[in-house]
Formats: structure tokens, C-alpha cells, sequence
């Protein structure tokens, strides 16, 4: 499992490497118990990405990071938010009426 050899196959991994990578994501949901507190998830996120960032990170890998951050909030947004709050404007109705 290499997070280097995988990034230019991002988004989409192959069901093959994303196995792998699953392990390793359900390993850390079973140590940390995330939906108590929001900062751990951040901390967690964070160090992440100080890891992918490298030992000398430059502007272009810096962009690179953001521009995960970014692609990462708007596909949860399009995938989850956007469906949960279309079923609250179904419930209570929609305020651009």
C-alpha cells in the first residue's frame, strides 16, 4: 500500500487497492469513536495530510492538498448534504418558493 503510487488513480481507486485501504480506514474508525467530538476527526485529517505533504513540501503539493480538501467537501456535498436537505424541503418546504 503506497499513498504515492496510488495518488494518480485518485479519486477512484480500484476495488483491488481500495481492499487495502479499507483495512487500514476501519482500523482507525475502530479506535477512534469519531462522532463524539469533531476535533478528532480534524486531528486526524490533518495529520494525514502533514504526512502527504512530505519532508519538503512545495506550493504545487500544497495546492495538490487543498484541492483534495475542496474535492473531497463539494463530492459530500453533492453525494449527502444536497439529498438531506432536499428531503427537509419535502418536510417543511422550500424556502425559495
Amino acid at each position: 500500500m503506497n499513498w504515492k503510487g496510488e495518488r494518480r488513480k485518485m479519486p477512484y481507486i480500484s476495488k483491488v487497492h481500495r481492499k487495502d485501504w479499507d483495512k487500514v480506514i476501519k482500523e482507525i474508525l475502530e479506535t477512534v469513536y469519531i462522532d463524539t467530538e469533531p476535533g478528532i476527526l480534524n486531528y486526524i485529517i490533518t495529520k494525514i495530510l502533514i504526512e502527504a505533504l512530505g519532508e519538503t513540501p512545495n506550493y504545487k503539493r500544497y495546492n495538490e492538498i487543498i484541492g483534495v480538501l475542496e474535492c473531497c467537501k463539494l463530492e459530500l456535498y453533492r453525494r449527502k448534504i444536497s439529498e438531506y436537505e432536499n428531503s427537509k424541503i419535502e418536510l417543511n418546504g422550500d424556502v425559495y418558493e
